[in-house]
């Protein structure tokens, strides 16, 4: 399933140190493998729900917490698919997420992360080093697109830890990163009444990324009133949607919508 079983101790151990520590609430924990960090977990004296995809391995998650109570308190696994189940009915109100994320679904995860963003905490997610630039990459910079612009939108993105592959079994062929997103990001600021739509149109915005953003919006307006908006938010007539902060992206959205 493209998992990479974080089985190293020593980086086990700085991961745990790098999340939040507050005795109480809830961690939910995405991809828990063969419990490599759900026990670290509950040991911080939180409740932890383990999400885990394959069945076998979540069978002797619980084998483990049956087995071994004192070392297992207070976990709950579920056999499932993170991107179908419902985060609020298993974790709660208000929970914390932490998950070493198959790179291969990294950003549907993290879609299905937005969806939860009033419960969410904190998440913390180890991901490919190259998908973690994308993440917190400002406008102006070549990995600046999409997906900075969504996790900026939701959460404050910052790499914690760069992970060399030989923490993992078996080793990935990249680096990793240990990924913090501390909500809220500029939606509170921001304030756009519908966020999904306004997602979509940021998306158009980087339709072709070799584009300008008078061509990938052609098909949502009619190139004068396109050129107008850009000239009304001091936008030039070739701007690109990689150069555009979170607050440009809303004064075009506005005018266009």
């Amino acid at each position: 399933m493209g998992q990479h079983f974080l089985d190293n101790p020593a980086w086990q151990r700085r991961i745990l140190d790098s999340l939040p520590r507050g005795v109480g609430g809830v961690w939910l924990e995405i991809g828990a493998g063969h419990g490599e960090m759900t026990r670290l977990l509950a040991d911080s004296g939180r409740r932890v729900v383990a999400i885990e995809g394959d069945a076998r391995l979540a069978e002797g998650l619980r084998e483990s917490a049956r087995a071994h109570p004192a070392e297992w308190p207070g976990v709950e696994v579920v056999a499932g698919d993170a991107l179908h189940l419902d985060w609020e009915k298993l974790a709660g109100a208000k929970f914390c997420v932490y998950g070493n994320l198959p790179y291969y679904i990294t950003s549907p995860i993290l879609h299905r992360m937005f969806a939860y963003a009033k419960q969410i905490e904190s998440a913390h997610i180890v991901i490919q080093l190259e998908v973690a630039a994308r993440i917190v990459a400002r406008p102006g910079r070549r990995e600046y697109g999409y997906l900075s612009a969504a996790c900026q939108f939701y959460a404050r993105p910052e790499i914690l830890l760069r992970i060399p592959p030989g923490a993992f079994r078996p080793p990935p062929r990249v680096e990793s990163a240990l990924v913090g997103l501390s909500p809220p990001g500029e939606r509170t600021s921001l304030k756009i009444p519908d966020e999904k739509r306004f997602l979509e149109f940021v998306q158009t915005c980087f339709g072709q990324k070799r584009k300008t953003l008078a061509n990938n919006l052609r098909a949502m307006a009619p190139k004068e009133r396109i050129r107008d908006a850009l000239a009304a938010c001091g936008l030039r007539p070739d701007a690109r949607a990689e150069q555009l902060s979170l607050a440009e992206f809303a004064a075009l959205y506005a005018r266009l919508a």
